[in-house]
């Protein structure tokens, strides 16, 4: 029985990621097609962060980013 080839089929993500590949080299070293800065962006804006939630001052530090950000 032959072998099934495999497809290379693109995984759905979100609108901002289209593109991101991640790949791992024989040296174990992680490269990727984004910068860290722009995913550590990313999941600032879209992933809760447990253990922040509990913080009374949580709204103000997200506040303080979006306004830095309408800045730049």
């Amino acid at each position: 029985m032959a072998k099934k080839s495999k497809k290379e089929e693109t995984p759905k993500v979100h609108k901002d990621l289209e593109g991101f590949k991640m790949n791992i080299n024989s040296f174990g070293e992680i490269s990727s097609t984004f910068s860290i800065d722009k995913l550590n962006e990313f999941l600032n804006q879209n992933v809760e962060d447990k253990k922040l939630k509990d913080r009374d001052d949580l709204d103000e530090i997200k506040e303080g980013k979006e306004k830095k950000k309408k800045k730049k």
